[in-house]
């Protein structure tokens, strides 16, 4: 097979560039995919919008951005050696942290060798004859590929706030996702930053320490926990990597594939003073104890929910001294726990200083317009220096919906999931062949790192099964994809957060069309799944067709 510089070369001269595979996307799921195809013996390219790895960690670099995950299971797990050589300094590592480490890994490997940079990927279209994909870039560039890989990530396509005059503000606007890559100086200035979702929670009590005023517009409150960070020492970081293979093990074995894992105890079971004790104690430790660790029913029972939500409810009573402020932060359209928790560290006490004010967009002061000097609200306008929009993302399908995916006989991948996505185990989407996705719609997720990890190397199995059986096309078969799909729906039925609108659930109140709740990814048990993959390799991949 050509080498990866020849296959350059060729498209300099004007000729189309042909690889055994293309990957969409250089963050943790792009590079380690990578990584495996080079095993494989495939040619590969990766194509990356920004200018250099890291995906999330790359484009994420807003105040306070770190990991709500523990730094030591969110590392790649594929290399011992890898494992070993790196210290974490957090056990939350900060955005800079994280991205040092990606680019450690992409050393390591060389893996840039095979990664054109500035290159977003606008189409993908099918050719049914050459049994390939012809890929097109922003810049007119094209390629083609037997093997289409997507790694674009479940939060990435980012979305602003639909409010009439959006890009009439004269001072500069910026999006969390796409935050400049040198600090942005807040002392002395006014600041305007609309929504309180994870990403605001993360970053409010940075810019509050600088900030001469910050006014955070608040369309719906978010529960959050805190997130108890702390450094790790070189004493404390060798003892974890004695534990690497335990961890990981441990981590293989829970629901979500973390480290915590629910009490096996029903709330309403345990007295009001055990389960006071039992909540006290999850909320002083850190991490995801408080949402994955707790009572087993928090999430599907409503009684029980009720009662941890008056829990927390209770704490940011405590932490808020202003009554009324505090009731405001409260949720009141969903439960604990029923749309991701954020962690935070000091984000309710950014509340209690002087130079930060909350404006509660939906019950007193609705958002009319963004004007050139900042944000006229039903009651007044208020005048800004800088403007944060913390709107979030389209969840899941929003990174595919902006590319143009079309399969046989032009079929638009947008138009297939129209009424919610079809796949085979999140791996493949009804209807477009040897396309393979890394986090697709319908896979587990949690622990993302994790989930990454397994699904390359379900997909790696599977293209070294078509490599010894001379297979070259892999497609879903329809009654696995139904049968798939009815699995999916019947997993996500329980809980609570179903009931719920989020990212999660495929709703977006700034993204058209984006009203009606879906099922977008696989709610079952992390262990379940395992097990499923699994079950499907050692059975010869009989759910795919293949030629």
């Amino acid at each position: 097979m050509p080498d990866t510089q020849v296959l350059a070369e060729r498209q300099d001269q004007g000729q189309v560039a042909t690889y055994d595979a293309i990957v969409i996307g250089a963050g943790i799921s792009g590079m380690f995919m990578l990584y495996r195809l080079r095993e494989l013996g495939l040619t590969t390219q990766v194509f990356e919008a920004g200018t250099n790895v890291g995906g999330t960690w790359y484009w994420n670099r807003y105040p306070g951005a770190r990991f709500d995950s523990e730094s030591w299971t969110y590392g790649y797990s594929f290399s011992k050696e890898l494992l070993q050589e790196w210290d974490w300094k957090e056990h939350f590592s900060p955005q800079p942290d994280t991205l040092e480490y990606l680019n450690h890994v992409a050393d390591k490997f060389d893996l840039r060798r095979d990664i054109q940079f500035r290159s977003t990927v606008t189409a993908a279209h099918w050719d049914d004859a050459a049994n390939e994909w012809t890929v097109t870039l922003e810049s007119g560039q094209k390629a083609k590929s037997r093997l289409l890989m997507t790694a674009i990530g479940i939060l990435s396509a980012y979305t602003l706030p639909a409010i009439p005059g959006r890009d009439s503000f004269q001072g500069p606007a910026y999006h969390p996702a796409r935050w400049p890559h040198t600090p942005v100086d807040f002392t002395g200035k006014r600041v305007g930053i609309i929504g309180t979702g994870a990403t605001a929670i993360q970053a409010i009590p940075e810019i509050a320490k600088q900030a001469k005023q910050l006014t955070v517009f608040q369309r719906r409150p978010n529960w959050a926990a805190p997130l108890h960070n702390a450094k790790i020492g070189k004493e404390e970081m060798e003892a974890i990597k004695a534990r690497y293979d335990e961890i990981y093990a441990h981590c293989a074995q829970t629901p979500s594939w973390f480290i915590h894992e629910a009490d096996k105890r029903k709330t309403l079971d345990v007295s009001p003073e055990e389960r006071e004790a039992f909540w006290e104690k999850l909320y002083a430790e850190p991490g995801f104890g408080i949402w994955m660790g707790n009572f087993r029913d928090i999430l599907i029972d409503e009684k029980a929910n009720a009662a941890i939500s008056e829990f927390i409810a209770k704490k940011i009573r405590q932490r808020v001294k202003d009554p009324k402020i505090a009731e405001k932060l409260i949720p009141r359209d969903h439960g604990f726990g029923a749309r991701r928790v954020p962690l935070e560290s000091g984000y309710f006490e950014a509340y209690n200083r002087d130079n930060v004010t909350l404006v509660d967009v939906i019950n007193d002061e609705p958002i009319e317009c963004i004007t050139p000097k900042g944000v006229k609200t039903s009651k007044q306008e208020y005048e800004f220096d800088v403007l944060i929009y913390a709107t979030g993302f389209d969840g899941v399908t929003g990174a595919f919906d902006r590319i143009d995916f079309r399969g046989p006989n032009g079929l638009r991948l947008r138009d297939a999931w129209a009424d919610g996505p079809r796949t085979y185990l999140g791996m493949l989407a009804e209807g477009f062949p040897n396309m393979l996705m890394v986090l697709g719609p319908h896979t587990a997720r949690g622990n993302i790192p994790q989930a990454i990890e397994h699904s390359v190397e379900f997909q790696a199995g599977m293209l070294r099964f078509m490599q010894e059986h001379g297979h070259t096309r892999i497609e879903t078969k329809r009654e696995y994809v139904d049968e798939w799909t009815e699995t999916v729906i019947k997993a996500a039925e329980p809980l609570l957060s179903s009931k719920v609108d989020s990212w999660q659930t495929g709703v977006n109140r700034n993204v058209e069309g984006r009203q009606v709740r879906r099922v977008l990814g696989y709610n079952g048990n992390g262990v379940h799944f395992r097990r499923k993959t699994d079950e499907v390799a050692k059975g010869g991949y009989k759910e795919f067709s293949f030629r």
